[in-house]
Parts: C-alpha cells; sequence; structure tokens
C-alpha cells in the first residue's frame, strides 16, 4: 500500500464552498464552519478494494489506514507513534445475557498509548505538523487531548504547549507534566483556554490543535470507525448496527461519521451505522438543539463529573447533529447518577473507563429503557478512555472499603455482612 498521503481538498460542512489542500487551514473563512477533508474517492476505488485492503503490509495501529488518510505516517518504529489504534472490541458475554443483548460490543480506548481515544487525533496532527514543518503545537484541553498531544509529542521530538482550566483532574494533569510540555493551568473554563490557544497560535505562529477547530482531529478519529468496520461490520454489511458515542465538543462523533462516509463513498458499506450521541445532563448544548429541530447551538454552563465531555459551546456541533440526523440515529441525555452507575456496572465486568466514556454506556441503558432498541441490533459501545484518568471519581462510583484490625473475627465479622445484606 502507498505511504503518500491521499490527494485531498476542504468543504466547508456548513457552506459546502471547497478550498485546495496545499494551504493550511482551520474553519471556512466565509462562515466559521468546520472543514470536512474529501479525498479523492474515485482513484480510492479505482486503487483499492475491500477484500484487499488494507494489504498484508497492514500493522495493528491506525497507520494500516494510511491510504485513507491526509497525511504521510511518520517514522513511529521504536515508539509509542506506532501503537495508536487498533484497539480491542470486547463482547463481555455476562452483561449481554443481563440486557438481554446478543449482539453488543464495546470498543475500549484505553489500551491508546496515553490511555485514551483522542492519541487518534494527535497522531494524525503531529504527522501533519511535520509535514508542514510546524514548530510549536499548542491545544486547550481538559485533560485528554492534552495528554494526548503531550505524550505523542515526546515520542516524537515535538514541541508542546497545553492550556488546561485549572479544574481538570490531577491525574490528567500529571499525564501533561509527566511528558515535559510546557503547561499551564487557566483560571476559566475549557472553552476560556480555547479562544486563548486560537489566539496565541495566530499571534505567535503556532501550529493549533484544537478539537474541533483542526480539521485533522477528525482524520484520526474516523480511524475508529474504520477498525470497526474491519473488526464487526464488515462481516454483517446489512445488519442494522447502532453505536454509542460520549459528546462533548462534538469531535469524535463527527470523526466516527466521517469514517463511516468515506467507506460509504468507497462502496465497501451500504448503509451507515445509526449514531447515537450521549451528553451528560448538565453539559448537553446539541442534544438540546436536536430535540429542538435547531442547527443553532445555545451554549450552556457546563456543570457534571464527566470532564472530558464539559462544554459550555461545543465547537464541532453542527457536525455533531449531522452525524445523528443524516444516519437516524438519536442523542440522549444522562445524569451524572447515571454515569456513576454505568462506571460501576462496566467496572463489574472488567472494564475500568472514565465517566465520559461510562456516559456512552449509559445513553445504551437510556435507549434501553426507552425501547428503543431490540434484540437483533448490532450495537457497538465506544469506551473513550481509562478510568485511571479520573479516579476520585470512580471513587464516587462505589462504596468505600471498609477498614478492620489484622484480626480474624473482624474480617469475619465484615465478610457475613457482606453475604446477608
Amino acid at each position: 500500500m502507498t505511504t503518500q498521503p491521499s490527494p485531498f481538498i476542504y468543504r466547508c460542512s456548513r457552506c459546502g464552498r471547497e478550498y485546495p489542500g496545499d494551504t493550511l487551514r482551520y474553519t471556512c473563512p466565509v462562515d466559521g464552519g468546520n472543514l470536512d477533508i474529501i479525498l479523492d474517492y474515485q482513484r480510492l476505488r479505482r486503487e483499492l478494494a475491500p477484500t484487499r485492503f488494507p494489504g498484508e503490509d497492514a500493522e495493528p495501529s491506525l497507520w494500516r489506514y494510511r491510504a485513507l488518510l491526509p497525511v504521510a505516517p511518520p517514522p513511529t518504529q521504536g515508539t509509542p507513534l506506532q501503537r495508536v489504534g487498533w484497539t480491542p472490541i470486547y463482547a463481555l458475554p455476562r452483561l449481554r445475557a443481563v440486557l438481554g443483548l446478543p449482539h453488543l460490543w464495546f470498543k475500549d480506548e484505553s489500551p491508546n498509548p496515553t490511555a485514551s481515544f483522542k492519541d487518534r487525533a494527535s497522531a494524525i496532527v503531529l504527522a501533519h505538523a511535520r509535514q508542514i514543518g510546524a514548530d510549536v503545537v499548542i491545544t486547550a484541553s481538559t485533560g485528554n487531548a492534552g495528554a494526548a498531544l503531550a505524550g505523542l509529542a515526546a515520542a516524537s521530538g515535538q514541541r508542546a504547549v497545553i492550556l488546561a482550566p485549572e479544574r481538570a483532574p490531577q491525574a490528567k494533569i500529571a499525564q501533561l507534566l509527566i511528558y515535559g510540555a510546557r503547561v499551564i493551568l487557566i483560571q476559566g473554563t475549557y472553552d476560556d483556554a480555547f479562544d486563548l490557544s486560537v489566539q496565541a497560535a495566530q499571534q505567535l505562529g503556532w501550529y493549533c490543535r484544537n478539537t474541533g477547530y483542526n480539521p485533522f482531529t477528525a482524520e484520526g478519529k474516523k480511524t475508529a470507525a474504520f477498525e470497526i468496520w474491519e473488526q464487526r461490520v464488515r462481516a454483517e454489511p446489512d445488519a442494522t448496527w447502532h453505536i454509542f458515542i460520549p459528546v462533548g465538543d462534538g469531535n469524535i462523533i463527527s470523526g466516527v461519521y466521517k469514517g463511516f462516509w468515506d467507506l460509504h463513498q468507497l462502496g465497501w458499506l451500504p448503509v451507515l451505522p445509526r449514531l447515537h450521541g450521549v451528553q451528560a445532563e448538565g453539559s448537553a448544548a446539541i442534544a438540546h438543539a436536536f430535540f429542538a429541530g435547531r442547527d443553532e447551538i445555545t451554549p450552556v454552563e457546563a456543570r457534571t463529573l464527566a470532564d472530558s465531555i464539559a462544554v459550555n459551546l461545543p465547537r464541532d456541533g453542527w457536525r455533531a447533529l449531522r452525524a445523528v440526523r443524516q444516519t437516524g440515529g438519536q442523542y440522549w441525555v444522562v445524569s451524572d447518577e447515571a454515569i456513576l452507575a454505568a462506571m460501576r456496572e462496566l467496572g463489574q465486568h472488567g472494564v475500568f473507563v472514565e465517566p465520559a466514556a461510562a456516559a456512552a454506556y449509559a445513553g445504551l441503558r437510556a435507549a434501553l429503557a426507552a425501547g428503543a432498541l431490540s434484540p437483533d441490533d448490532r450495537i457497538l459501545v465506544l469506551l473513550t478512555g481509562s478510568g485511571l484518568k479520573d479516579v476520585a471519581a470512580a471513587m464516587r462510583a462505589v462504596p468505600s472499603a471498609p477498614r478492620i484490625p489484622p484480626d480474624l473475627n473482624a474480617l469475619q465479622r465484615v465478610l457475613t455482612h457482606d453475604m446477608t445484606s
């Protein structure tokens, strides 16, 4: 398979205007809309086929899809960059039985190098930064996007600057610092950090990685759709698939949609899976617009323990609406209590996720309660980050452990109480 980047153009997701791909662009200069990267599908259809894709030289990472990416892969041998993507899918048989869903799957993103889905976007962004000779890459982040940039930048020798709200979980801040990035805590919200990072990039000539702003972030995230197709959907292309995705600024669900849309343009995917966006009750600006049938999104004052999806003004909200509407999916809104319950339930089946990831499973629970799913449906829940990202939230999800003296009688009393309660 070719190692050259696929030729592309930019297309505004709102007005449809197109721009050459040979110049760095972030958003549409006319209306500020997010830009989609449009590949040369006619050429790709001639060169590729699902029966021989990705090819015998495929590697267990997102770089196996390099023919469908707008950047050339960087030298990755011997670095964490070669392990981004190709994450596992679990069946969790006991949970399937409890829910009455025999075709339920979970895609776990925690094996990525910095333990979250955001590594996919940072890998592609850093490859593009290297390609254009960018000296410094800056991003705003509540933790995961920053950790992904910091960790992979350290692996590739790239300078990174991270702006994070000061209330971000300490485990995530520790990740940023240990990777050696320049970390600056902002006395404000994620949205404040976002605006400042864009301003800094413009004034200082830095390359901005921001989610929902840099079009290459969605190109990284779309690789999860390629994996879902290769790992499960390709074997049952005519089945009805439902995919549950946590939504904050909207870039993950828009990226997953882009991946399936790419496959549809190639003629390899007859029907797009139905994408279900899940938002926290205290940060549901996109869901509110969806329920109201509006295209414009009204900001909220985000309040949720799921920091990774806590956003006042979603920067990729319009495409997040498009992803659900055009696939016949739904938006679901879940409480923090439901998110904690989802963390606890998944943990009892061997999967430890952070609150934002658990929100996707809480959304599945809500869809089940609403009668929106049937036992014949093929369902996949995208679990976007490790529970180690936010241990404080995990401790809220479970009862505290009892404390006893080192005495057998005391141990037996506790165990007897457990068995009788």
